[in-house]
């Protein structure tokens, strides 16, 4: 692999963070700048650390900012969870970014595997 922005996870991390970017757009003034401002914060730390990771040498460190971007992920389900019960999102919307976490947190989850073979070869 060449490039980090070569790898579909990152790529498709970025497209989830316009989605969300969106979506704060819609909620309501006062939690544009409380619980949207988490969002934000949360959604753009997955391809910022999907990045930083996979531009580090060892494998150590690679594995350690993709467990942090997994954790940003995690981060922005439960504040995705949260808006869902507060009626800041619709539900055909809610479940969209829900199934997108778990798209991308098995791709995350596959990654370091594949980071493994790939050292290994």
């Amino acid at each position: 692999m060449s490039d980090y922005k070569d790898l579909q996870v990152w790529q498709r991390s970025i497209d989830f963070v316009l989605e969300i970017y969106s979506l704060v757009k819609t909620f309501p003034v006062e939690e544009k700048y409380a619980l949207g401002d988490q969002m934000r914060r949360a959604v753009v730390s997955i391809p910022s650390n999907i990045a930083e990771g996979m531009e580090r040498s060892a494998v150590k460190e690679k594995l350690h900012f993709l467990s942090i971007a997994i954790g940003s992920l995690a981060e922005t389900e439960t504040q995705l969870i949260i808006c869902d019960k507060l009626g800041f999102l619709e539900k055909e919307k809610a479940v969209q970014c829900l199934n997108e976490v778990i798209a991308i947190r098995k791709m995350l989850y596959r990654l370091p595997t594949s980071l493994k073979q790939t050292l290994t070869n």
